[in-house]
């Protein structure tokens, strides 16, 4: 149980420390003071304690689905709000004003959903041992490891995008943003595939023997890029569409901060 709670709460956590690690980096290489961040974490816990003790009610949405339902929509957001984002610094290298104001609210929306919808996941997931104290205290043990773990990574990746070197550019940044976008896009599909609400199709591949999903290695590369050992071939084109625009325009980012430079 101890090392299941380790690797369930990794995985949630370890998705909401990337992005807010890189978006508070993203935030000093763009000049935004990183004070959003704070109000931002603020949201999103006070939106985990609603969301979960509204468990039940949202779950009975939509025939039964809605809370698969609700966190499709939740992770499609996001990407929407990433894309946005994007654009703001692409239009910021080539202009002479600023939309950091508009930055700091995107930044603010995209980790307060994001730590909503990942907290809720930890919070029901330690209801569900509430009755036994021994399976609580274990499971609690694991989540504070697990949650440590994540964080640690979280802030370790800050340190390197504040490098002096890396942090003078924001692309290095932007095309993390787009593997955690793509991947998050492709969650949101699976959802809506397991809610009937997009058609099942048989896996365009099965690497299931060679790195398996409930592995730590494949948890961690579900948070990273979204990897999936079994997608279908919508999860698959939505990834690569959703990974190509964000990676476009990091790449136009970069072109014009060198010819401005």
């Amino acid at each position: 149980m101890l090392l299941t709670s380790v690797i369930v709460v990794l995985r949630e956590v370890l998705e909401s420390a990337l992005l807010i690690s890189v978006l508070v980096a993203l935030s000093g290489t763009l000049g935004i003071p990183r004070r959003w961040a704070v109000w931002a974490l603020g949201l999103g816990l006070a939106g985990a304690v609603g969301f979960s003790l509204g468990f039940n009610t949202v779950s009975d949405w939509f025939d039964g689905v809605g809370m698969e339902v609700v966190s499709a929509f939740m992770q499609g957001i996001i990407y929407l709000l990433l894309v946005a984002f994007a654009l703001l610094v692409l239009w910021n290298s080539n202009s002479t004003r600023s939309g950091g104001a508009l930055m700091r609210i995107i930044m603010v929306l995209i980790v307060a959903l994001a730590v909503a919808r990942e907290g809720v996941e930890v919070l029901i997931y330690m209801y569900a041992y509430s009755d036994s104290l021994p399976q609580f205290i274990h499971a609690l043990t694991g989540a504070v490891i697990g949650a440590a773990i994540g964080i640690s990574i979280g802030v370790l990746l800050y340190y390197l995008l504040s490098h002096p070197v890396i942090g003078k550019s924001p692309t290095t940044g932007l095309v993390l943003l787009a593997l955690i976008g793509a991947g998050l896009l492709s969650q949101a599909i699976l959802l809506l595939i397991q809610a009937d609400w997009v058609p099942s199709h048989l896996p365009l591949w099965d690497t299931t023997d060679w790195l398996s999903e409930s592995s730590v290695t494949g948890q961690l590369l579900y948070v990273l890029i979204g990897y999936e050992a079994t997608p279908t071939a919508i999860q698959v084109g939505f990834y690569f569409g959703a990974l190509i625009v964000l990676l476009t325009l990091a790449v136009l980012t970069a072109v014009f901060q060198s010819r401005s430079t």
